[in-house]
């Protein structure tokens, strides 16, 4: 006879069942009953992101790659913010390039099949289906970000870690379309620990070749990021995507005996060996992510996954305040 299947083996997947008027929230729900390969991954990380937000004394990450920010799930990022979901972010450079941007031009819906050349002749940048034109991008980031640095020069700032810079951007440079806009109103600290890799980082080279004395303190930043990671009892992370923001926000918090909460978003492979592809599993090895946290790996786009799990994780939230 063949053996009964073990406890944990028990719960049979559900068929979606759908009504009128049915939230986010309850399809997300579903979803932890319908399984279907990623689906119960995504219903798992919200999950852990309601854990994480009510964890006490937990300090919340946020870690994400500038190109999401060049479409509408720039609106997903500032509303986390803006609700005070997060208490660190750490990016890229390109995420002041074009939250900035954004903030005055528009960027326009485009093709990932294009004349590439055609574009480059009409002055137009192709982001992946996104379409940048230089007039939206380069000209009005140096218009605003030389605007700023001037200002601040004559105001005695000669010196800024990549905080105090965003934050400064933040205020001067913004409007309330912005995640460096709300994040500065919600004293939120944004890191940028690759700042000269952009248009933002250029701008700033350009302005220390007149201004001989202007500096930025990396290392500041390094200090601030200690302070908060040895402070915390807990901590927590959402990471969409990978690079140096990624990086960064795990190995400083190896030196808290690791995360405690880690949902992972992702279309990196890990068979080559990158950083960016590598598993929560991975991490633990190195003690960035402690060995008994409440993980997750979702594999796939992020300008999918992130709204989904934003609705249904303000919609929980609303739902539990209002109850």
């Amino acid at each position: 006879m063949p053996k009964e299947p073990q406890k944990e083996h028990k719960e049979p997947v559900k068929d979606y069942q759908f009504t009128e008027q049915m939230s986010v929230d309850e399809l997300v729900q579903q979803m932890n009953k319908a399984w279907g390969f990623t689906a119960g991954k995504l219903a798992v990380g919200v999950n852990i992101m309601e854990s994480m937000l009510n964890a006490k004394g937990c300090v919340k990450f946020l870690s994400f790659p500038a190109d999401i920010i060049a479409t509408g799930t720039r609106g997903v990022i500032k509303e986390l913010v803006k609700r005070k979901l997060f208490d660190v972010l750490i990016t890229t450079c390109g995420t002041l390039d074009h939250d900035v941007a954004r903030c005055w031009k528009d960027y326009y819906k485009g093709s990932f099949v294009m004349n590439d050349s055609k574009l480059h002749q009409e002055g137009l940048n192709r982001l992946g289906n996104v379409l940048v034109p230089n007039n939206s991008y380069g000209m009005i980031i140096e218009k605003k970000i030389l605007g700023l640095l001037e200002e601040l020069y004559k105001e005695g700032k000669k010196e800024l870690s990549t905080s105090e810079l965003c934050r400064e951007i933040g205020l001067r440079c913004c409007n309330e379309s912005s995640i460096l806009y709300w994040a500065a109103k919600n004293n939120i600290p944004v890191f940028v620990p690759g700042i000269t890799d952009g248009s933002v980082g250029y701008q700033l080279w350009f302005f220390s070749q007149d201004h001989k004395d202007f500096r930025i303190n990396l290392l500041k930043d390094e200090g601030d990021l200690n302070n908060i990671v040895f402070d915390a009892k807990k901590s927590g992370a959402l990471i969409v995507g990978g690079g140096i923001s990624k990086h960064h926000t795990i190995w400083w918090n190896q030196f808290k005996d690791g995360l405690d909460y880690v949902i992972y978003i992702t279309t990196a492979d890990e068979w080559d060996g990158s950083l960016s592809g590598a598993r929560p599993r991975e991490a633990v090895s190195w003690g960035k992510i402690n060995e008994k946290a409440k993980r997750i790996m979702i594999e796939g786009d992020a300008t999918v996954i992130m709204p989904i799990m934003t609705s249904a994780l303000i919609d929980r939230l609303y739902k539990k305040k209002t109850a």
